[in-house]
């Protein structure tokens, strides 16, 4: 069973998104709240496996709130999914730095939430690598200037700096397995490697890590003209 905290300021959402999780056989609501404050508070009386998000509450943020969570070595294993109202919410990507797995638009059809949810439980990434990317690099608008390589980088493989830089531009694990001449297993095992080793909960994470890293460097500022997909 898949535990999900609801976590928005209109009680009729959260009405509505509990009706639709608790229909689900293998979901379950196991509470919610009406700020970013509370919503700390609940997960760790509830310990849910996936949060539901929204960003502009009142008191303490989802911006904060997602911080709080991620942060907190006693809710390690809830993943924080973001409920926008745009595409491309100026609070997206600081939601993303801050530690939440990926976002899902408010509007998006209950069987895009439902699935969304079963996803990021796994593990899984909500955005496709490439639509992901483009996010980011609407939010970065300027390049960086070059360094070494970064402290946190310094335990990973050579092998490893290149999957984690492949996973930044977008690549998915069969772009990845054919570019490195290497089979999807081993591209999965060098990803669960990275992810131990960086701290970071999902693919979602890495790529941040990529962009911070300057591994990966953005190279345009268009927006997205469709939801983004879920796919891993």
């Amino acid at each position: 069973m898949t535990r999900v905290l609801l976590v928005d300021d209109q009680p009729l959402l959260r009405q509505t998104l509990a009706m639709v999780i608790d229909n689900e056989p293998d979901l379950e609501v196991v509470g919610e709240a009406d700020n970013g404050a509370e919503a700390v508070l609940r997960a760790r009386a509830t310990k849910p496996d996936v949060i539901l998000m929204d960003v502009r509450m009142p008191r303490v943020d989802g911006l904060e709130a997602t911080r709080r969570i991620c942060g907190d070595p006693m809710l390690s294993g809830s993943r924080v999914v973001v409920l926008s109202m745009f595409e491309l919410d100026e609070y997206v990507y600081g939601a993303l730095r801050a530690g939440a797995s990926g976002f899902l638009l408010k509007d998006a059809p209950p069987t895009d939430l439902i699935e969304a949810i079963r996803r990021t439980h796994r593990g899984e990434s909500l955005f496709a690598p490439s639509i992901l990317t483009r996010l980011v690099e609407h939010y970065v608008s300027a390049p960086r200037p070059e360094r070494g390589t970064p402290e946190a980088l310094r335990g990973l493989t050579g092998r490893e700096v290149e999957v984690l830089t492949l996973i930044g531009g977008g690549k998915s694990n069969d772009e990845i397995a054919a570019g490195l001449g290497i089979s999807v297993k081993t591209v999965k095992t060098h990803i669960t490697h990275v992810m131990a080793k960086l701290g970071t909960r999902d693919r979602a994470q890495l790529v941040i890590v990529a962009y911070d890293a300057s591994l990966v460097r953005p190279r345009c500022q268009g927006r997205l003209s469709s939801p983004p997909s879920i796919r891993k």
